[in-house]
């Protein structure tokens, strides 16, 4: 069995994958100062629950955004579960595809896992659109080879942002309005945040399309990302778990060379 793990600015998740099936995922608050002896008691006794046992894992994957969490997490795999992990980005490490960009470093180990599971489940071309900490845009080709981004911020810090530079406004759920023009403070920020996000997505992406130049797909994936299927048809696919199957797929494949 496989464990995997998304190290993003957020969240950690945890998943232990049979082949391609999901056993269990778990997810617990980034945090640079938990050591592997932490993550460790937290994600055996949730595996536990599931009636999964430390050797039970055989192989294991890490792909991080957060380079101060990253040795407790590979510390994780080599002391409690016996394995060395695949750290996507490090050396070695084949994605099977090109990083088709001014500085390849500079891409973000999620968004070309994101990547490499669009293009070997769905197929590009394609703008990939991850709902995170960051809301980003990623454009692979019709090979899926990586081609360029474009960020904005996630939803959840545009709100935060606003709630703290404005000394009247509250901090708010974010939801779809039934109405734009908000009759009342809350509303009207609503209103503003989410229906503001959906006109960016859908301007960012007609734009992406005109200057790639072909028909493009949208794959949508991240925490918030079946809130905005609800408003818009920009979306071709919602796959929450996009990213996970990217770990799978990368392990498989360099597990294979």
């Amino acid at each position: 069995m496989l464990l995997a793990i998304d190290n993003g600015n957020t969240n950690v998740v945890f998943g232990v994958y049979d082949g391609d099936t999901a056993l269990g995922t778990w997810r617990c608050q980034t945090d640079v100062k938990r050591t592997a002896d932490e993550y460790a008691v937290w994600l055996t006794q949730l595996m536990a629950l599931k009636g999964l046992k430390p050797d039970d894992i055989t192989a294991s994957i890490i792909a991080s955004v957060v380079p101060g969490a990253l040795f407790n997490l590979i510390t994780l795999c080599r002391r409690y579960f016996g394995r060395d992990p695949v750290v996507v980005g490090a050396e070695g490490v084949e994605l099977g595809m090109q990083v088709l960009i001014d500085h390849p470093e500079q891409a973000g180990a999620d968004r070309l896992v994101n990547a490499v599971a669009a293009q070997k489940h769905y197929g590009g071309p394609a703008v990939i659109i991850d709902f995170g900490t960051a809301t980003t845009f990623d454009v692979i080709d019709a090979d899926g080879n990586f081609r360029g981004s474009a960020f904005a911020p996630g939803i959840n810090l545009s709100m935060e942002a606003l709630y703290m530079a404005a000394a009247r406004l509250p901090r708010i759920e974010i939801k779809p309005t039934e109405k734009i023009i908000g009759k009342a403070t809350v509303p009207a920020m609503q209103s503003g945040i989410y229906w503001g996000y959906v006109g960016m997505i859908e301007g960012l992406v007609a734009r992406i399309r005109d200057e790639f130049g072909a028909p493009m797909k949208v794959y949508a994936t991240g925490g918030l990302a079946a809130l905005f299927d609800q408003a818009t048809e920009v979306f071709d696919i919602v796959d929450p778990e996009l990213t996970m199957k990217g770990l799978v797929e990368i392990h498989r494949s360099n597990r294979a060379a």
